[in-house]
């Protein structure tokens, strides 16, 4: 008759050899399985794993550490943490291979070793699987983009539009930062696009899919900027959050953060922000607690930092620390040969909002618009451009709805200064009087048609257009 110390009994027996069991069809059914000891070397290889891992007899893996066996191998982590790996992919031999990790553990539950199985060595099986981890990783991007979208960079290279020395050489130093996550420091005037530029980087670095943020330096009052920057712990301050308030930093973890007019920042947040860059690690306020951020840096200035520093409004070694890799932009006065070009890009820019589709400026807009020096760059174009589609009604720009609205003064730069007589002419300027007079013949002979006039000439019409720009040239009704 049993009783229930026989249960007790068959109870144990089945467990033990349902045990012995899985590792039995385990062994058989994988294509290899290795075990370690708790100072992670190997007690254990079968016969099928012996020739995967290039030796000849199993007698020459035993005793050596696991990582000589397997490079990289992750065993003695699960030995470390009694934390199984169920599922990984593993390279060896340039193969990869689908395995199992788990802990072994000795009657008391503690951790005498590891224990890995190949289950697969390819990947064919695994490809229904492998194919719906795709599909949620894709589902999972799309959905960060679309939580991120307000924190998103818009602008890429291609809006950058220019081919004179200074965008070129500024364009060729901002993709080589886009490579690397060092720290970029934008100079030059208001509106020459500096944070145009500092979202393209990020658009082109490893670091699109993560936050793009926009801080303006300068707008935040001095009182807030500390907890704007780094965050605040909860009930920080009369008045704070009580849960706390996550700063730019942290919400730019992982991405960008751009900072626009450095050079306003305070001299007490200024050390704060030294740290940041070099420990790369931040304290809330009213916080005791440090924690780490991934976060690189591209800050703008329009202000004169060497004088600042002289001054004592802001610190050397925040400008060293900044200025890894310095990109000067150039104002619009010295690229107006690329008018005709950022014209075009504005344009297409405003017309994307619908309200002016099949927008067309004309050479003698383009002429009336070179003559003007642009102390607001590009961002004072695009507003005179689109002040002058308002105005206009039929969207088709000429000199004349410029010359009513452009700020007095505008024809005040003239293409060629007058000199005394008899005054020898740099060959330079000789040379540019000859290239205007040519144009001028051009158009004269072709009665102002530029498609004509390009073809004498034997230059394309968009070079006309920027030669016309360039020297101020008008052109009647027929050159359109």
């Amino acid at each position: 008759m049993s009783g229930p110390s026989s249960v007790v009994s068959d109870s144990a027996y089945i467990r033990a050899r349902a045990m012995e069991t899985l590792f039995e069809r385990l062994e058989h059914l994988c294509e290899g399985a290795i075990a370690i000891d708790r100072s992670g070397r190997v007690v254990y290889v079968n016969e099928k794993y012996v020739t995967a891992i290039g030796l000849s007899h199993e007698s020459e893996a035993l005793g050596r550490p696991i990582e000589e066996i397997i490079p990289n191998s992750l065993m003695r982590r699960v030995v470390e943490t009694g934390e199984p790996i169920i599922l990984d992919i593993m390279e060896l031999g340039g193969e990869q291979l689908v395995v199992t990790r788990m802990p072994i553990e000795d009657e008391r539950g503690n951790i005498i070793g590891a224990i890995g199985f190949v289950l697969y060595d390819r990947l064919e099986g695994l490809k229904p699987l492998l194919a719906r981890v795709t599909q949620l990783e894709n589902d999972l991007r799309l959905a960060r983009r679309q939580l991120s979208n307000a924190r998103s960079a818009r602008f890429t290279f291609a809006d950058y539009v220019g081919t004179t020395s200074g965008i070129a050489q500024a364009k060729e130093l901002a993709v080589r930062a886009a490579r690397q996550s060092v720290t970029v420091l934008l100079t030059g005037e208001t509106g020459t696009g500096k944070e145009m530029l500092a979202q393209a980087i990020h658009n082109a670095s490893s670091r699109a899919e993560k936050p793009f943020v926009s801080v303006n330096v300068a707008a935040i009052p001095d009182t807030l900027i500390e907890s704007e920057f780094f965050g605040t712990a909860p009930g920080a301050y009369t008045g704070a959050d009580r849960k706390g308030r996550e700063g730019k930093f942290r919400v730019a973890d992982g991405g960008t953060l751009f900072l626009d007019e450095i050079g306003e920042m305070p001299l007490q947040l200024q050390a704060k922000l030294l740290r940041v860059l070099q420990e790369r690690e931040i304290e809330p306020l009213g916080s005791d607690k440090v924690s780490k951020v991934d976060v690189r840096v591209i800050a703008a200035t329009n202000v004169d930092l060497h004088k600042r520093i002289s001054d004592g409004a802001f610190r050397a070694d925040l400008y060293y620390r900044l200025n890894v890799l310095s990109i000067g932009l150039p104002p619009l006065r010295d690229c107006l040969d690329d008018l005709p070009d950022i014209c075009a890009r504005l344009l297409d820019d405003i017309s994307a909002s619908g309200d002016y589709v099949g927008a067309k400026i004309t050479p003698s807009a383009l002429a009336a618009l070179a003559r003007y020096d642009w102390p607001g760059n590009v961002r004072e174009l695009r507003n005179i451009l689109e002040r002058a589609l308002i105005l206009s009604d039929s969207g088709r720009l000429t000199g004349d709805d410029f010359a009513r609205i452009l700020p007095v003064g505008a024809e005040a730069r003239p293409v060629s200064p007058a000199r005394p007589a008899g005054l020898v002419v740099p060959y330079a300027e000789a040379e540019a009087e000859f290239e205007k007079h040519t144009l001028e013949q051009a158009l004269a002979a072709s009665n102002g048609q530029i498609s004509e006039a390009a073809k004498m000439l034997r230059i394309s019409r968009a070079t006309f257009y920027k030669k016309l720009a360039k020297f101020g040239l008008a052109t009647g009704p027929a050159s359109v």
